[in-house]
């Protein structure tokens, strides 16, 4: 899967940090999803969503291979 945070992220101006503590999360869990390496449970997406204020879809994209 995709995915576009850290465009919104530095869209914002903020940090890994920053949006682990918006979302409840560890900021290792924000570098996980940023590199591909873990994918989001849906409660989080959705906060994630809310936090740039976009919709899930414009922060997550679906592969040919998911």
């Amino acid at each position: 899967m995709k995915n576009n945070l850290r465009v919104e992220r530095a869209r914002m101006r903020m940090t890994q940090q920053e949006l682990a503590d918006k979302t409840g999360v560890t900021r290792q869990t924000i570098v996980a999803i940023e590199q591909g390496k873990f994918n989001p449970s849906t409660v989080l997406a959705l906060k994630m969503a809310r936090v740039f204020g976009v919709t899930i879809e414009s922060l997550f994209e679906l592969e040919e291979t998911d």
